[in-house]
């Protein structure tokens, strides 16, 4: 069947990437979009981007400490997201069940 076949049928594994993939990426985007618009903007790509990751944000706020500035704990997030995704992979090769090329 071709690349378009295993992808689908592999899908357990690119779902959960992708949304954490998206959520970092998109946590990415919040903390440079915040270096350029105040927190209480009106921008509706920014009130997006906060809340799509919102959620993210007050599960890494749990594990930081109350003194950080918001940005910090924005690239915090994006790294345990990259972090889960690593985690993710492991997973899946040692079950056996990571995707394989060619």
């Amino acid at each position: 069947m071709g690349s378009a076949g295993s992808i689908f049928s592999q899908w357990y594994f690119h779902v959960p990437n992708f949304v954490l993939a998206a959520l970092m990426y998109t946590l990415l985007g919040r903390a440079l979009l915040g270096l350029m618009v105040q927190p209480d903007s009106s921008n509706y790509i920014w009130r997006f981007f906060c809340r799509l990751t919102d959620p993210v944000v007050e599960l890494v706020a749990l594990v930081t400490p109350k003194a950080t500035v918001p940005v910090v704990t924005w690239l915090f997030g994006v790294v345990w997201l990259f972090w889960l995704r690593v985690g993710l992979l492991y997973v899946f090769l040692l079950l056996g069940a990571a995707p394989r090329t060619g």
